[in-house]
């Protein structure tokens, strides 16, 4: 299965308890919709069902099926879980759509001038950011929202973007 045929739902973080239970940082609208895609599969093609789930605090805490102790479910930490594209529910207007479709679209300024390809959608905790390759091969994070991006079209893989003064300048052309 190709990697863009799977869409990553969750990211398992530490052990809650001793009976195997594991924290998940779910990137569904609603946290505990994680569950609501049936198995999930990690990096290598493994399949985990979600038995039993329940909110918390900025997590969920859910039972996996086959994992019952804390050692084994130490061993999940960071395991990151998808599922495949065909499980998800189609967009409800043109302003939806996953952050994997972001990655590889092209970013242009308000003139049609080249800024670069977004290589990642990250998220440090005070919102969304594009991490955009530039020309010259330099990293930018960009704000990822509508008044820096008011314009993407995911068909065209092309997002035009107003970027904040100075954003995309060479600290080494000051």
């Amino acid at each position: 299965m190709a990697d863009n045929e799977l869409v990553l739902l969750g990211i398992v973080g530490a052990p809650h308890g001793v009976k195997g239970e594991v924290r998940i940082k779910a990137f569904t609208a609603d946290p505990l919709d994680i569950a609501a895609y049936g198995a999930l599969i990690d990096d290598h093609g493994r399949r985990f069902e979600i038995a039993e789930i329940r909110p918390a605090k900025e997590v969920v805490i859910a039972r996996l099926k086959g994992v019952t102790s804390r050692e084994a479910a130490e061993t999940l930490t960071g395991l990151k879980l998808h599922t495949e594209r065909a499980n998800l529910p189609p967009a409800d207007d043109e302003d939806e759509f996953l952050q994997a479709d972001l990655v590889g679209c092209s970013v242009v300024g308000p003139q049609g001038e080249p800024l670069g390809e977004v290589t990642s959608v990250d998220n440090y905790g005070a919102g969304d950011l594009l991490d955009i390759c530039t020309p010259d091969g330099r990293s930018v994070l960009m704000p990822f929202t509508k008044a820096f991006t008011p314009r993407i079209d995911i068909a065209a893989r092309r997002i035009e973007a107003d970027p904040p003064a100075g954003l995309f300048e060479d600290v080494d052309d000051k």
